[in-house]
Order: structure tokens, then C-alpha cells, then sequence
């Protein structure tokens, strides 16, 4: 295994994740359950709280699900222990007799009936989709401290990541770009795509040394876009399609990232208005940055999520166990 992939800096610690969801599941759930009332009302709610939990939640009207699965009988499957884990962390707090729609992994359309997500296509007719924090110990990193000033940096985009032959947007991205002299890209899977893309991989502090870091989506979101937003290095993306508990959907083009053609025919002429207008550049970083404060109050994110599921179950008419 290549160092850079077991180079842990920046990195969630994933034994001390393991560690702690494997300990809650010896604690009874109705331990938890006690705590309910404390915690939604442990801190006091703003304006903000409630407008990301109706953004997450957009459930208006009262539906009863058809064939829901019971908060008990939830269960670990291979492939899902992270998401598991992640809605155990709070469905613990419900009377485990309520019932939902759960649905792991990269989910890239609406459901019929409202049904937890991690990701949601980015529509008007979204709803269905109630989104909660899952698969956060991959999606959920961020830069504590970038050794370099986006002056200090490299006049170059980066890129390092998986391509799959399924992912007709990333190849198109590489065979448009690669050895281009303002990029440095390529993937880190093996399979049968052009030999030449196969490059060594870099680590995070490799990858901000460069000015610019392409956040493709790949099967959803792009999983880098929440660090590269809060280092001193600018995201360079075209207009998201999906997104997750990061808001994806909120994120303003050449505000918090540099926007590019969804055919990527800008790029080079993007890149260079941002090195000849750094003024500019300075901005959105600094609007990056500070659109990422808003996921490290913990207590902020507890009680978001908790308040989630009290919506959901409240509108698929379950309030009887709440």
C-alpha cells in the first residue's frame, strides 16, 4: 500500500469512530432516550438551526409511509457500517417503535415516499430526500491550518482521484486536460482507462500546495470540495447537480468556488483571471471558509440532526411515540 494513502493528517481518526459507535451499541437505547428533551433543548435555537433543518427536511405535508422499517430492526450490512453507525448516533434518542425509509450509500435520485439520504439530486421537487450527516467519517474533513497562503502557491490546478469507466464526466475531464502545463492530474484506480492518466497519489498537504483543486462530482458529490473549502486553495468546479449535509445546493458560483463549463472549455481561461485578479481569488476564500465554520459546532450539528428526525416522524404521522 502506497504511504500517501495511510497518511492520516487532516484525516478523521477512524479507529476512535469505530471505538465510539462499537461502545453506544452496549448502552441501552432507552438510556438515550431519557436525553431526548435535554438535548433539543440543551441549546438555545436560532434563526439558523431551523432554516438547515426545513433545507435538510422539506417535508410540508402530514404522509403515512407504505412498508417502513422499524428503528429496532435497523441493522449493519455489509458495505453500510458507517451509515449505520452515523443514524445510530441519533436514532437512539427515538422511541425505537418509530418506523422510516432508509437508503445507504450514493443515492442519486428522489424516492417515492420520504426516505433518509445521504445525497439528493439538487431539484425544486427534492422533498422525498431527507438529508442527514451520514458517511461523514470520508466526506466530513477539514483543513485545521494551511502552511501556505494562496499567494504562496502554485499557479496550477490539482487533481487526484478515482476515475471509473462508469463516470463519463471524469474522463471527459482527462482527456481534455491531462499534461495540460496548468494541471496536474490524474487517477489513482487501476482499470482499463488510458494507462497514462494512472499517476502516483498525493497527500492533502501535496495537493494545497497548488492554488487550484478540481472538485468533480463522481457518483454524487465531490468528496474533497468540504477541505479544499477550507484551506487557502480554491475549489474549481462546474455547477454541483447533487448534494449532501454540506449544502451542496447553497454554494454560490465564483463566491465560495471558481465555476466552470459543465464541458470544461473555460478552464484555462478561468484559472488565469484568478492569477491576474488574486483580490478576487482572496474573496472566495475567504467565503469558503467561512461558509465551513457552520459544520464544526458540534452541538449545532447534534441538535440539527435530532430536530431532522423529530420532523420526519412528525410528518409521516408517528407523533403517538414521540
Amino acid at each position: 500500500m502506497e504511504l500517501k494513502r495511510v497518511s492520516y493528517k487532516h484525516k478523521n481518526n477512524k479507529a476512535a469512530y469505530y471505538l465510539i459507535n462499537y461502545i453506544r451499541q452496549f448502552i441501552p437505547s432507552s438510556f438515550y432516550q431519557k436525553k431526548l428533551a435535554q438535548k433539543i433543548h440543551s441549546k438555545k435555537q436560532h434563526s439558523g438551526i431551523q432554516k438547515r433543518v426545513d433545507y435538510y427536511n422539506k417535508l410540508s405535508k402530514t404522509i403515512t409511509l407504505k412498508s417502513p422499517l422499524q428503528l429496532s430492526d435497523i441493522k449493519t450490512v455489509p458495505g453500510s457500517k458507517v451509515y449505520f453507525f452515523d443514524l445510530y448516533q441519533y436514532s437512539r434518542y427515538f422511541n425505537q417503535k418509530l418506523k422510516g425509509l432508509f437508503l445507504f450509500g450514493d443515492v442519486v435520485e428522489v424516492p417515492g415516499q420520504p426516505t433518509f439520504v445521504k445525497s439528493r439530486p439538487i431539484l425544486h421537487n427534492n422533498a422525498n430526500s431527507v438529508l442527514l450527516k451520514w458517511n461523514k467519517l470520508r466526506h466530513f474533513m477539514f483543513i485545521k491550518k494551511d502552511p501556505k497562503t494562496f499567494l504562496e502557491k502554485k499557479n496550477m490546478l490539482v487533481s487526484r482521484g478515482k476515475v471509473h469507466k462508469t463516470q463519463a464526466h471524469r474522463i471527459k475531464f482527462m482527456e481534455k486536460y491531462f499534461k495540460h502545463p496548468m494541471c496536474n492530474i490524474g487517477r489513482v484506480n487501476t482499470n482499463d482507462l488510458n494507462p497514462l492518466w494512472k499517476v502516483p497519489r498525493l497527500t492533502i498537504d501535496q495537493q494545497i500546495d497548488y492554488k487550484f483543486i478540481l472538485c468533480l462530482e463522481g457518483n454524487d458529490v465531490a468528496s474533497n470540495l468540504k477541505w479544499v473549502m477550507s484551506s487557502q486553495s480554491i475549489a474549481v468546479m462546474p455547477k454541483p447537480k447533487f448534494e449532501t449535509w454540506f449544502m451542496e445546493g447553497l454554494l454560490e458560483a465564483d463566491v465560495h468556488y471558481i465555476i466552470i463549463k459543465d464541458d470544461y472549455s473555460d478552464l484555462e481561461k478561468r484559472l488565469n483571471y484568478y492569477i491576474k485578479n488574486q483580490d478576487k481569488a482572496l474573496q472566495i476564500i475567504e467565503n469558503a471558509n467561512a461558509y465551513v465554520q457552520q459544520f464544526k459546532d458540534t452541538k449545532n450539528e447534534r441538535l440539527i440532526s435530532l430536530l431532522i428526525m423529530k420532523k420526519y416522524f412528525e410528518k409521516t404521522n408517528q407523533t403517538q411515540y414521540l
